[in-house]
């Protein structure tokens, strides 16, 4: 579409007479083979329509179809990934200028490391399929220390087993880490009537009305953190520990639905490591898949913030910068906050339910020692949580040189560790300066198993509203989100706010967005007049 009648713009009535160039709204076309190369042809799919309105009257489209996927953490790569298996046309579109969200590698000291996720579920298939399918599946590796330890009440205490996500079956589970009332007081729960939890519950509210504090606050919450950086009084049990919820609604106490966990988990053990790594680090996946996303013809825009998503009558306009998208379908595979602002307009439903899902933020604190300046200080296992209710300034530290083997391998005279810093409600703790953080980490190692050393390198990565919490009622939310999208052809979500933070879960969501959007007849069959001559 050359121009809107009057030769001006509809949406910001900049005159065309003598040319597009200074409309905001204007789109370069796209390079094909044979027609040279557009404007935009080689950093970009780009083609000439009407801003923000629909072609379908002058343009006659014979593709397959082509999706727009906002956003390039490993959900929209998935995605991408993904549709490209169609047949479909898939462009990506990163406002940053870098692919992977909180997946990413770095090095310290000539030693690779990873500065976010360090490792995946691997006894749940999706993340390992991906990564297979990228080449990286040769790659994986399960830890090389397992044992952790919790630092509470003054001392480094062996991480129980026997528990789920920190509740356990048997109170006996827990001797060494509760105090004798706190272990007294989780045998008492038969003493209780059974607990209605009705549609969900948050896991440190139910989990202490029926055990006690003590092993909330010593146990649950440090795991919990590790995962979301939440709170456990705030979290969804149904959508932070699912399987947990589910027994719950169907035995008389607490006690009985971990011991019905357990159960199946020994009657079904799998198979391999139920934790793993990628030799090189795990931030090593998105670069693959972005790689596998090129390769398969799909294009990739980084610095490409999306400014505007508006529906057209032959499917979707999304307005960025450099131009205007034309679009089949729509992925959107953004944090919480910015899928809210561009659904605004048309799904406004769905757009508050998503402004009200709130964020955790952390910094990771990565160090390096020189092995002969320990002098045998650090203690065994893989690293140590810390419940919040200890009052120090770290939630965690992981042993990197004894949990990976490459981090060792690549770096034989130190030793690689990290600390994490910021749960839910501590965003002040990322106004440190990174000096500052790393000397209240070595404030906090020192008190813990006493490291006195200094390291030789330091590395301080902040992850600002990085993990988004599940508040009780979080499913219920989703429902409607995904509802209220439904409604509209050709447009999905997908990302860690909603089934999950973990890689596996987020890749899942990529997969059903994908596949849901792939089912609409519109992209079956192409789009607009004359699709598929």
């Amino acid at each position: 579409m050359i121009g809107p009648p009057g030769n001006v713009c509809v949406r910001c009535r900049f005159d065309v007479r003598d040319g597009w160039a200074g409309c905001p709204f204007a789109i370069p076309k796209r390079s094909r083979p044979g027609l040279g190369t557009g404007v935009l042809g080689a950093t970009g799919p780009f083609e000439r329509v009407g801003p923000m309105e629909s072609s379908s009257a002058q343009h006659v489209n014979t593709r397959t179809g082509h999706v727009v996927v906002i956003g390039g953490g490993i959900a929209g790569l998935a995605a991408a990934h993904r549709l490209l298996d169609t047949g479909v046309r898939v462009t990506l579109l990163e406002a940053t200028d870098r692919l992977g969200g909180k997946l990413r590698t770095g090095e310290i000291a000539g030693a690779p490391v990873d500065l976010g996720a360090e490792s995946m579920l691997a006894r749940r298939p999706e993340a390992v399929e991906l990564a297979e399918a990228v080449g990286l599946g040769a790659l994986f590796r399960p830890p090389t220390a397992t044992n952790a330890s919790v630092w509470t009440r003054g001392a480094l205490r062996p991480l129980p087993k026997g528990h789920v996500m920190g509740v356990p079956g048997d109170p006996a589970a827990l001797a060494g880490l509760l105090s004798a009332e706190g272990l007294a007081r989780i045998a008492r729960e038969d003493e209780l009537p059974p607990a209605e939890v009705g549609d969900d519950v948050s896991v440190g509210g139910h989990v202490a009305s029926r055990l006690g504090r003590e092993v909330v606050d010593r146990l649950v919450e440090p795991l919990l953190g590790g995962v979301y950086a939440g709170d456990a009084y705030r979290l969804s049990m149904r959508a932070a520990v699912p399987q947990l919820f589910d027994a719950v609604r169907t035995h008389d106490s607490l006690l009985a639905a971990v011991r019905h966990l357990q159960a199946k988990t020994a009657a079904n053990p799998g198979t391999g490591a139920v934790f793993a790594g990628i030799e090189g680090g795990v931030g090593l996946l998105p670069g693959a898949v972005a790689d596998a996303v090129r390769a398969g013809g799909g294009d990739i825009l980084l610095e490409t913030p999306v400014l505007g998503l508006g529906r057209a009558s032959d499917g979707w306009r999304v307005r960025t910068e450099g131009g205007v998208l034309a679009a089949d379908g729509v992925i959107l595979a953004t944090p919480a906050w910015s899928a809210s602002v561009l659904l605004a307009e048309e799904a406004p439903a769905a757009a508050a339910v998503l402004a009200d899902v709130e964020y955790a933020s952390m910094a990771l604190i990565t160090m390096a020692f020189r092995h002969d300046d320990l002098a045998g200080a650090v203690p065994g296992g893989s690293g140590f949580l810390v419940p919040p209710v200890d009052g120090r300034t770290i939630k965690a530290a992981t042993f990197s040189t004894r949990k990976w083997g490459w981090v060792a391998d690549a770096a034989p005279g130190l030793f690689v560790l990290r600390t994490s810093v910021g749960r839910y409600g501590e965003e002040e703790q990322l106004q440190r300066e990174d000096e500052e953080l790393v000397d209240v980490s070595l404030t906090d190692l020192g008190e813990a198993f006493g490291l006195a050393a200094r390291p030789v390198a330091t590395e301080v990565t902040r992850w600002t509203d990085g993990l988004p919490q599940y508040a009780v009622g979080h499913p219920d939310r989703v429902l409607r989100i995904r509802e209220a999208v439904a409604a509209l052809p050709g447009l999905r979500v997908c990302g860690a706010a909603y089934d999950g933070v973990g890689i596996p879960a987020c890749v899942a969501s990529a997969r059903r967005a994908a596949d849901e959007i792939i089912a609409t007849s519109t992209l079956a069959r192409g789009t607009g007049r004359g699709a598929g001559e």
